[in-house]
């Protein structure tokens, strides 16, 4: 049997090497268009910073390993540019010239391209992007020659890893994002903390503005934003997305959509013969249904090694599962990871969800270093799955994330997550994990024990309820909500009448620092017999929402008495 693997990397090599280990005398040809077929794509970023001193060590095996560890014929400089399905060919140009090679089973791993939009000047040789070893090399010879600007065009991933490293090795960044925050797909109020944690390391942040054109000079460049401003660089790194590199595949009828090739839950195309994985292939998201790339490595391998299983006809009971997106990201001091969907996608699919926003610590209070994790989670009202989580903390956050993410392709409720037996010690976490903290929030909403208010609705709220704060008077002094009733929690059962006159028959909406002691407080005035409800996260996930408009919406005050009146 000859194989022939179009696109080495994460899903090419994957599947190559498990079609190794099926068949030893299987011939198994990987063609790969540039230099290096298997390399750590991911550590790029820090080998412009200088974390990762020696390129090299990005390159995680050579066509002569490859030959020597798994038999395999792995050609570089290879691209294949036509495939031929009723021959069962390819065409494959290299510097030899033009050959035609004959499959048995075609993979097609051809991972995506950067998107690379129409502005004037981004052909100048100050512009890149950062997608291959390549790149990394060339961008770090850039710092080491002298660059002192850089301006990267998008803050996704790639883009915030890509500030990050040229700020790590001392170099003047600014970041443009056209969306309105920095790392879209992170919900608004977890942005603004990465938002803040850049302009602390001195990256300037322009978001919801997008690059005009590139003006090329003889000592530097300018970027020119639509809202006028001129941004000059010496270096610049587009990172505003990829494409889907499928164009030989959709000729050949291959079925795509919008240029993403269209494959079951094995990996097979819809011409025999023919499977595809990683970058350039269709994902079904987990929660929402929807379709899109996911342009992930952890996913690409995995899908890689099964299609290897398909072509050996090795029913393992597996099949390529619905993506959920897990990603991580390190920012400065913070780390910001998500899994599953967020609220845009859950309201663009049309899923009822309660959102949740807790502040816990990511290990006991009383141990040195204690911060805090912000930790979002969605959670389905009709069956009580879970949805989506996303976290922003200094620490513990992976860990958290991924046994979100475990759960919800596990299938657990989010109530369940209380009784997970999760590892503790005052070091590493709280006998109370955040994750099982989760579980208690939403088990509490659930049972109707709590209900929720939120950041964004607090203009309806002001308008409408009597707005208690049951923080200390001076918590409440350092910025509240004006025309706020300030009583702690501590005091309500005995001031229960002020709250009720005050409220003059309105509902109650009761916040505290991050939602604990106002869930205290509900309790109480439920028990009393008053319309309450908590803000979610309180005055943290407040502060977070507003960012900096955050002074338009609290109020300091010097003068403030306990028994400050609506």
């Amino acid at each position: 049997m000859r194989i022939v693997i179009v696109g080495g990397v994460a899903a090419g090599m994957s599947a190559a090497a498990r079609a190794r280990r099926h068949d030893e005398t299987a011939e198994i040809i990987v063609l790969e268009r540039g230099p290096e077929v298997s390399f750590a794509n991911c550590g790029l970023p820090y080998h412009v910073s200088g974390e990762i001193a020696d390129a090299d060590s990005l390159l995680l095996h050579t066509p002569a390993s490859l030959r020597a560890t798994l038999n395999l014929d792995v050609r570089c400089g290879h691209e294949v540019t036509k495939i031929d399905p009723e021959e069962k060919t390819v065409t494959v140009v290299s510097s030899a010239g033009v050959d035609t090679l004959a499959y048995d089973a075609l993979v097609l791993t051809p991972g995506a391209s950067a998107v690379r939009p129409p502005l004037p000047g981004l052909d100048s040789p100050r512009v890149s992007t950062l997608r291959t070893v390549a790149d990394a090399v060339g961008l770090r010879a850039r710092v080491d020659d002298g660059a002192r600007r850089a301006v990267v065009l998008g803050a996704g991933y790639i883009g915030l890893e890509a500030a990050e490293a040229f700020r790590h090795a001392g170099i003047d960044v600014a970041v443009v994002e056209m969306a309105p925050h920095v790392l879209p797909p992170l919900e608004r109020e977890l942005a603004h903390l990465l938002d803040e944690e850049l302009r602390r390391l001195g990256i300037r942040v322009h978001a919801g503005v997008a690059a005009e054109r590139v003006e090329p000079g003889v000592g530097e460049d300018v970027v020119v934003l639509g809202d006028g401003t001129r941004v000059p660089a010496d270096v610049i790194v587009l990172s505003v997305g990829v494409r889907p590199d499928t164009a030989f595949a959709v000729e050949a009828g291959v079925a795509h959509e919008r240029g993403a090739i269209v494959v079951d839950d094995r990996g097979r195309t819809d011409v025999p013969g023919i499977w595809a994985a990683g970058d350039a292939t269709v994902s079904v998201d987990a929660v929402t249904g929807a379709r899109r790339p996911i342009a992930l490595a952890g996913p690409a391998n995995r899908a890689g090694r099964l299609i290897a299983d398909d072509i050996f006809g090795r029913d393992t009971g597996r099949t390529i599962p619905a993506g959920l997106g897990t990603a991580i990201v390190r920012v400065g001091t913070l780390t910001a990871a998500m899994t599953g969907a967020n609220r845009t996608a859950l309201e663009s699919a049309g899923i009822a969800h309660h959102t949740l926003h807790l502040h816990p610590n990511q290990h006991a209070g009383y141990f040195p270093g204690a911060a805090p994790i912000h930790l979002m989670v969605h959670v389905a009202k009709k069956d009580g799955l879970l949805l989506g989580a996303q976290a922003v903390g200094v620490e513990g956050v992976d860990k958290r994330i991924d046994v979100l993410a475990t759960a919800i392709r596990a299938g657990i409720p989010a109530t369940d997550l209380i009784d997970l037996d999760l590892a503790y010690s005052p070091p590493y976490g709280q006998a109370k994990d955040p994750v099982n903290l989760t579980g208690m929030v939403a088990e509490n909403v659930a049972e109707g024990r709590l209900r929720l208010w939120y950041a964004e609705d607090l203009d309806a709220v002001a308008a409408s309820s009597l707005i208690l704060d049951v923080r200390t008077p001076a918590e409440f002094a350092s910025g509240h909500i004006p025309g706020a009733l300030n009583i702690p929690h501590t005091e309500l059962r005995s001031r229960i009448d002020e709250v009720r006159s005050a409220a003059s028959g309105r509902p109650v909406r009761v916040l505290c620092a991050a939602g604990v002691r106002a869930n205290i407080a509900h309790r109480i005035l439920v028990g009393h017999g008053l319309d309450s409800a908590s803000l979610s996260g309180g005055i943290q996930t407040l502060r977070h929402w507003y960012g900096a408009e955050i002074d338009r919406i609290l109020t300091p005050d010097q003068t403030v008495t306990e028994g400050a009146r609506a």
